[in-house]
């Protein structure tokens, strides 16, 4: 996390721009056969244990055994930036632009063998150098491969030796449930390799990029302890696979209040890959924001499908600009919630059905700048259908 700008989500967003273990029974019965006798004897239930019931399954690992097989493989990232200064000149009593170094503190963790590193965007962002700190405090200098400000992701490489360098095992976020029990390995305020447990306290968080005017989807919500300089660490499963970059956390003081967000290893593990790649990652991009439509106000607002997104606004110039579609008019409050009404609605993309602008997204998301989707509309009464080309994501 860096140590400038205090780790905090000030709001969950509600509109995007569209950018590209079972519990053991209680008893038993066991059954033995001599003259002609059945015996039978009732087991009794085991207290269960203080910690979290999963960690107590069979194939899961404790949080110990998840800490000594991660924490080699986890880093300090310390990122040097140079900042311009005002200082009043004491003859003159101007001011006077200085130069000065500050650092800023995060986490991350390493990914291959060629010493790729993962950590956040806002952990190296502006920085001129960056060292990282294994384990056995080691402390080497790292590259900035690339990094990607709407998905808060930035990779690193070190020149180390195979040998000396622990990947960590990258697991599927999709298959996270809530309620899963989850271990965050970081670096807190400085104090290195700490960890922390909890569980996942809910899925399909919407969090704001560091490129503001993008979101970022389907994030994992933990109450597992996160502060600042835990930002780009892991959060890892049952297993020890890593499900999550820590990002995030939601508090009014900038301290833990047991309400943090990691972007999913699946999104990170995308745009990871095409950094490493080509230096830099490119989304399919839209144009628009929205408002998803609920079937009761559908009903409210008599529209002519009971699901969808209500088209609100159309960059100039973007994709969904060239295509055609129109923006709302009108806004009516419903519910606390503005809807634009007398624009497009949206009912689906390629097929599938718009239930949420995450929905969309997610197919926005899977295609290239340059790929076409298909749009299906309802513009006043008329139903029709749009064939657009997808345009660049604008850098931020």
């Amino acid at each position: 996390m860096a140590a400038r700008s205090p780790l905090a989500l000030g709001a969950l967003v509600v509109s995007a721009v569209i950018g590209g273990a079972v519990a053991l029974g209680a008893a038993a019965v066991l059954g033995t056969f001599k003259s002609g006798t059945t015996t039978v004897r009732e087991l009794q239930a085991v207290p269960a244990a203080a910690s979290p019931t999963a960690f107590q399954s069979s194939k899961a690992l404790s949080v110990n055994q998840i800490y000594r097989r991660a924490a080699p493989g986890v880093v300090q990232v310390t990122a040097t930036q140079v900042v311009k200064t005002p200082a009043v000149d004491p003859f003159f009593g101007f001011s006077v632009p200085q130069s000065q170094s500050q650092q800023a503190l995060g986490s991350g963790f390493v990914i291959d063998k060629a010493g790729h590193i993962v950590t956040n965007y806002h952990v190296i962002a502006g920085a001129r150098s960056v060292r990282v700190s294994f384990s056995d405090n080691e402390s080497v200098k790292a590259r900035i491969v690339g990094s990607d400000p709407s998905t808060d992701v930035a990779v690193l490489q070190v020149d180390a030796h195979a040998l000396a360098l622990s990947p960590l095992p990258l697991g599927d976020s999709d298959a996270v449930h809530v309620g899963d029990p989850v271990v965050a390995i970081g670096n807190p305020f400085g104090l290195d390799r700490t960890v922390t447990a909890g569980i996942v306290s809910a899925l399909q968080r919407v969090i704001q990029a560091p490129a503001q005017q993008y979101s970022i989807d389907h994030v994992i919500q933990t109450d597992a302890a996160l502060n600042k300089g835990n930002s780009g660490g892991p959060l890892l499963d049952a297993r020890g696979s890593v499900i999550g970059v820590n990002s995030q956390i939601q508090s009014g003081n900038g301290g833990n209040v047991g309400v943090g967000f990691a972007v999913p290893i699946n999104t990170v593990e995308t745009v990871a890959a095409e950094i490493i790649k080509t230096g830099h990652a490119e989304h399919a991009f839209l144009g628009i924001t929205g408002q998803a439509v609920t079937p009761s106000i559908a009903r409210l607002f008599r529209l002519p499908a009971s699901q969808g997104v209500l088209v609100a606004s159309v960059q100039p110039g973007s994709a969904a600009a060239k295509a055609g579609l129109r923006a709302g008019t009108q806004k009516v409050l419903a519910n606390g919630e503005s809807y634009p009404l007398g624009g497009d609605l949206i009912v689906s993309a390629d097929g599938l059905p718009l239930g949420s602008i995450e929905r969309l997204h997610d197919v926005i998301s899977s295609k290239k700048p340059g790929d076409r989707v298909s749009l299906e509309i309802w513009r006043g009464s008329s139903k029709t259908s749009l064939d657009v080309k997808l345009g660049r994501q604008p850098s931020p």
